[in-house]
């Protein structure tokens, strides 16, 4: 498994700029607590792949800040061998996951990105929750996601993760 030491890094190595490794760093931060707070309410979830999946989330913004970031990000970590479960993390993280059909629509190859493990569900969580290195609401992330005028259906996905995984340590 990469450790916290490697995965820094990996994304230093690869060119990563300084704020979107500070980005990762505080998702990976945020993931960590709430991995920690599931794992007290007795889940059985994976808090090294939880920190180094939320620090390798934004790895594909060395070549780009679109929204095929997470394919790039997943692709660059198949090839430098990270594993599997990482590279998931990587490419399932983006808003609460894209179906076929919107990746068709955006330009992605055309696959399903929903976040299925519990790992994969709480790192997309935490990157929503988190805009730079700022944390922010769930409340917040839907005003700014209506500010930029993305769809509904997208924005009750991510409120619909927020009610599984904030469900989990309740």
């Amino acid at each position: 498994m990469t450790t916290r030491v490697e995965a820094i890094k990996l994304l230093e190595e690869t060119g990563c700029a300084s704020n979107v490794i500070e980005h990762c760093k505080e998702v990976a931060s945020l993931a960590v607590e709430i991995a920690n707070k599931a794992k007290a309410s007795g889940h059985n979830v994976n808090l090294e792949l939880v920190e180094v999946g939320a620090l390798l989330h934004d790895l594909g913004r060395c070549k780009t800040h679109k929204i095929a970031h997470a394919v790039e990000g997943y692709r660059l970590a198949t090839v430098k061998g990270i594993d599997p479960e990482i590279s998931e993390i990587i490419k399932r993280h983006t808003g609460a996951g894209i179906s076929k059909e919107e990746a068709r629509g955006l330009g992605l190859p055309e696959d399903d990105y929903f976040p299925r493990s519990l790992e994969e569900k709480i790192v997309a969580h935490a990157d929503n929750l988190v805009k730079g290195t700022s944390r922010i609401t769930v409340a917040e992330r839907t005003e700014l996601m209506r500010k930029q005028e993305v769809p509904e259906n997208v924005i009750q996905r991510i409120n619909k993760l927020a009610e599984e995984v904030e469900r989990l340590f309740l």
